[in-house]
């Protein structure tokens, strides 16, 4: 059975960009990394980062959420409302009730602060996902 990894971001994709790139070059060949995106930009920053496939929307994201085995991305996509309203309520609950195991990087822009959490940079924060993937691997 392969793993199966969706790296959920909206915007201008930059942020999932940098997972999928980092992501990609630690996971197994038969494992799936999917590049989900509020909007056809950011899934197509995605795809450039090694995303394996992509889909756009709220549909997509909603139905993949379901689908995959590990969730990456933003710690504002369990958030109704948030990246400027490109997350629906309908995706948050969909993400927040999947199954799938979630690793958030806790970036303090959507209203949402993680207290006793460590102020690191994205670059940072990249490096310790990069390792728990390896450990999941």
């Amino acid at each position: 059975m392969c793993l199966k990894i969706a790296v959920i971001d909206g915007k201008g994709g930059g942020l999932g960009k940098a997972i999928c790139e980092k992501v990609s070059g630690v996971i197994k060949r038969d494992t799936k990394l999917y590049g989900l995106g509020t909007n056809a930009n950011a899934t197509m920053a995605m795809m450039k980062g090694g995303a394996t496939d992509g889909a756009t929307g709220e549909n997509a994201i909603c139905h993949m959420s379901q689908q995959v085995d590990i969730i990456i991305g933003p710690m504002a996509i369990l958030v109704a409302d948030s990246m400027m309203g490109e997350i629906s309520q309908k995706m948050a609950a969909s993400i927040a009730g999947s199954t799938a195991e979630k690793y958030l990087l806790p970036l303090q822009k959507c209203g949402l602060s993680v207290v006793g959490v460590k102020d690191m940079s994205i670059n940072q924060m990249l490096i310790e996902l990069e390792k728990i993937i390896i450990e999941q691997m």
